[in-house]
């Protein structure tokens, strides 16, 4: 089976250097969301060498700047990745999602990413 990261079609390449690209998700949660790949296929950030995952992390730093630079509605942003079947991971080659939020965008966000598992995601100090 080809992997569709190893064979992306150039077009869809928003940036990149030596270790990764990026492209925009192709079924975005928000405007913008967009994902850093490594060019090398490695299942997940894992297996991504120190180099690799500094390239990695260039390309994040940079989305983010010029996300910001180009829509100022956004006003964070949320950094994910699935590593593993149980953990959702349907395409089995390393991908971070850089998804821009925006006031309001969700009546609560409180938790963020913690709503991955249902009623896990709000929590109190005091509890």
């Amino acid at each position: 089976m080809t992997c569709i990261f190893c064979s992306i079609d150039a077009s869809r390449v928003i940036a990149k250097n030596d270790a990764a690209y990026a492209i925009r998700d192709g079924f975005p949660v928000t405007q913008g969301h967009t994902l850093i790949i490594p060019h090398r296929h490695a299942e997940t950030f894992f297996d991504l060498t120190k180099e690799e995952i500094s390239g990695c992390f260039d390309l994040l730093y940079e989305l983010r700047k010029n996300i910001i630079a180009n829509d100022p509605t956004v006003t964070g942003f949320n950094i994910g990745m699935n590593a593993g079947a149980s953990a959702g991971q349907t395409i089995f080659h390393c991908h971070i999602h850089l998804i821009p939020r925006r006031a309001g965008d969700v009546e609560d966000p409180r938790g963020g990413i913690r709503h991955v598992i249902p009623n896990k995601g709000y929590y109190s100090a005091d509890d």
